[in-house]
């Protein structure tokens, strides 16, 4: 009996080495408010911006815009805070190769806050982005160092995305 040995080339080097999994950078956002508009494109480029700056290959991430009623009841269900609140983050799975996770954030909120801050809604709502993204890589703003360092992460970013931090009270 004859054997017939089939190899396929996938390379034009003679020894190509195994080839490692592409990496993945998947963010999608659903809004489930009406009120304030939504500029899709560059809240999603926000997100991909820090993650693909800091976080591990293979990344998938929901963003979810919503009215304060709705991330109230989030923050209530899931972290026991009978309030609204600006951004809610949860990381559904993480290792040193993979992210999953969801961010909530509130228009409302946004719409709200960013007169007080004095700058304009889009720019609040990108901050929260931001935000949400910081907290899945594992930054946090507990205490005033660590919300001092997340803070300047933040206007890091903002920056690269051509929005000027100093226009807003919040990074005085």
């Amino acid at each position: 009996m004859l054997a017939l040995r089939v190899s396929i080339r996938t390379s034009y080097l003679p020894f190509s080495p195994p080839l490692a999994p592409m990496p993945s950078l998947r963010v999608e956002l659903t809004n489930r408010q009406t009120q304030w508009p939504v500029d899709a494109t560059r809240l999603l480029q926000a997100i991909e911006r820090v993650l693909a700056a800091e976080g591990p290959a293979d990344c998938q991430v929901h963003l979810a815009i919503v009215d304060d009623a709705e991330i109230h009841s989030v923050n209530r269900q899931f972290l026991a805070h009978d309030e609204p609140t600006d951004v809610v983050t949860f990381v559904l799975e993480q290792d040193e190769r993979r992210l999953e996770g969801e961010i909530v954030v509130s228009a409302e909120t946004a719409a709200r806050l960013a007169a007080e801050v004095g700058w304009s809604y889009e720019h609040e709502l990108t901050l929260y982005a931001v935000h949400g993204a910081l907290h899945l890589l594992g930054y946090d703003d507990r205490d005033p160092a660590s919300a001092c360092a997340m803070r300047a992460k933040e206007a890091e970013y903002l920056r690269l995305l051509g929005i000027d931090p100093a226009a807003a009270k919040r990074f005085e």
